[in-house]
């Protein structure tokens, strides 16, 4: 009952108007699955497949791709996600930064939600993802993959964790640029091949920049709310109107990559069709006024994340 009545008490108005709502019918309130898997923050999970998609385009361009490698590869960056989400919700929700959240409510800081079985929840994503890299550790024998993992998780936990997130002081673009964008595809194409060429770099360029665009957006529209819990994303630092720049950007800048392939590499015409959701998105955010318009530049940018990694990775394949 306690925790129904910090939820009550909560400054997230959706917390607080769920918690209202169940206290009215006499009971209180509950999380069903559709909390659980909202607290995964599944828009977020093109993220993770992106780099790998292209990654392993270039696997296959030097004739060097493994589906077992590959898949293992996706596991990993996908359980690192659903990880880091999880461990988001609970760093944030005990240190009180949710409270100033407009939004769908996340589970601990909702308070109907022990702190422990979303810290538990993490844990075994980051454990699962492990388990995916050991084995792909196994069977490419490349061992020194397991010091790069273990960097990976850790980051991924201080990215809020910890006494001095490195989130909260307007560092996360610089480190989501390096471990979902150079770190993930030119990883995957590594754990398939000893062959070294320039494109994972690349490539890992482009996917890294449509990383940072998301988290970009998304703090642009916590930027209230961030300064109110003394969160200092760089959005907060930069402000309203330089962070709607960067996204521009930052979005624009992966199209170097088809232009600079286009006479070598004819499938990178198909790369250009992202700029179907591009462009909308980059419409959206330069116009916006309420959050909710920046949710969705946030969709549309998660899937156009998606879409180039993997039309990028099948440029190079074929």
């Amino acid at each position: 009952m306690s925790r129904a009545r910090d939820a009550r008490k909560s400054g997230n108005p959706a917390v607080r108007s769920a918690a209202q709502r169940a206290a009215a019918a006499g009971a209180p309130p509950r999380i069903t699955w559709r909390n659980w898997v909202g607290g995964a923050r599944l828009r977020t999970l093109p993220l993770a497949v992106a780099p790998v998609a292209a990654g392993s385009g270039i696997a296959h361009m030097v004739r060097d791709f493994s589906w077992p490698l590959a898949l293992l590869a996706l596991a990993v960056s996908v359980f690192l996600q659903i990880g880091v989400n999880y461990a988001n919700d609970y760093s944030d929700g005990i240190r009180g930064t949710d409270e100033y959240r407009v939004g769908p409510a996340r589970l601990t800081g909702s308070g109907l939600v022990n702190p422990k079985r979303v810290l538990t929840l993490a844990l075994i994503f980051f454990a699962l993802a492990a388990v995916a890299g050991l084995a792909a550790v196994i069977i490419s024998g490349r061992w020194w993959f397991l010091a790069l993992g273990a960097v990976a998780i850790v980051a991924a936990w201080f990215y809020t964790g910890g006494k001095r997130p490195y989130g909260y002081a307007g560092l996360g673009e610089v480190v989501v640029f390096i471990f979902f964008g150079l770190v993930a595809t030119v990883g995957t194409v590594w754990l398939q091949t000893d062959i070294d060429v320039q494109e994972p770099w690349i490539a890992g360029t482009g996917v890294g920049l449509f990383a940072v665009a998301v988290l970009v957006v998304n703090n642009l529209r916590d930027i209230p709310t961030d300064r109110l819990a003394g969160k200092r994303t760089l959005a907060v630092r930069m402000g309203d109107r330089a962070s709607r720049i960067l996204y521009v950007v930052c979005v624009i800048l992966p199209f170097i990559i088809p232009a600079f392939y286009a006479l070598a590499v004819p499938g990178m015409v198909l790369v250009w069709f992202v700029l179907l959701l591009v462009i909308p998105a980059i419409i959206i955010t330069l116009t916006a006024k309420t959050p909710r318009e920046l949710i969705i530049v946030l969709q549309l940018t998660s899937f156009a994340a998606l879409a180039y990694g993997v039309l990028l990775g099948i440029a190079f394949a074929f």
